[in-house]
């Protein structure tokens, strides 16, 4: 972790929300006079969308959680450059015809490799593999802050069911096969994650989620609560948050449950001064 260079991790399963999240993050940034660079976890995939799908076709578990799948190597070095110098690179992957518009590039592939630009006051991720640490690589011990974001399983899959089928034009048939390739990925590289996180926001629905596969629509905020976990609730003003957050209780000693609706306002409360903390002593050392 670095004083001078600080890093925030956003990290999240697929259809997490973790794009609304850096919303939020944004917000605070801007309000705050922050000047964040950001990557974007898909810019660090190792294969263009094409050659992913060819490679997919002969390895029927082959997903984009993998670590075989990402540049991890790559993205360590990136975040090992930014703590200790305030220097790095990123690059951005076509999504969609939007996507390929903006960065100029066709749709499914990378724009070129390009710097950060200098004086920054802190690096921001958001993406899949923010906190991997294994044999092989250690990103966690980098970020200085790191926040989890994930829904119960059951509705993870309603929200990509919903965006595949919605927007992207998959079947059910063909989405489920995604789904159950993810799976053994899901649950050695993206769930171990979480044990690393300083925060953890989980979304859990409220309404019946029992068969994802039939869902018409994706619970809404309103129809959802979130668990909050601290990881050290030390220094943390439960008291303050609960009075803060209409009908918000505690359930754990370092958990706060909300109501869906109020997510933007407690990671408003909570996510500011963690983020101002590191940037003043980013300042105060500059």
């Amino acid at each position: 972790m670095s004083a001078r260079h600080p890093i925030i991790s956003v990290t999240g399963s697929s259809g997490a929300g973790t794009t609304s999240v850096r919303n939020t993050f944004e917000q605070i940034f801007r309000r705050e006079d922050v000047r964040a660079v950001f990557i974007e976890g898909d810019g660090f995939h190792a294969f263009d969308r094409d050659t992913m799908r060819a490679m997919m076709a002969r390895e029927p578990t082959l997903s984009h959680f993998a670590p075989r799948a990402n540049l991890l190597p790559e993205l360590e070095a990136v975040f090992r450059s930014y703590a200790e110098s305030g220097t790095g690179r990123t690059r951005h992957y076509a999504h969609d015809q939007h996507d390929a518009r903006a960065y100029g590039i066709p749709e499914g592939s990378f724009s070129p490799w390009e710097a950060f630009p200098p004086d920054s006051d802190l690096l921001f991720y958001e993406g899949l593999h923010g906190c991997v640490a294994d044999p092989d690589v250690d990103i966690a011990r980098y970020a200085d802050l790191k926040i989890g974001v994930v829904p119960v399983i059951n509705l993870e899959w309603i929200q990509k069911l919903h965006r595949d089928r919605s927007f992207r034009g998959y079947s059910t048939d063909a989405v489920t096969d995604v789904i159950l390739r993810r799976m053994p990925d899901y649950v050695q590289t993206i769930c171990p994650q979480f044990s690393f996180t300083d925060i953890n926001f989980q979304r859990v629905p409220t309404v019946d989620t029992s068969n994802p596969f039939i869902a018409r629509w994706i619970p809404t905020a309103d129809e959802s609560m979130v668990v909050i976990r601290f990881k050290d609730p030390k220094g943390i003003d439960f008291s303050y948050l609960v009075s803060m957050i209409h009908d918000s209780f505690m359930s754990r000693a370092n958990s706060i449950v909300i109501p869906g609706g109020k997510l933007d306002l407690a990671m408003q409360l909570i996510l500011t001064p963690m983020i101002m903390q590191l940037v003043e002593r980013r300042r105060r050392l500059a």
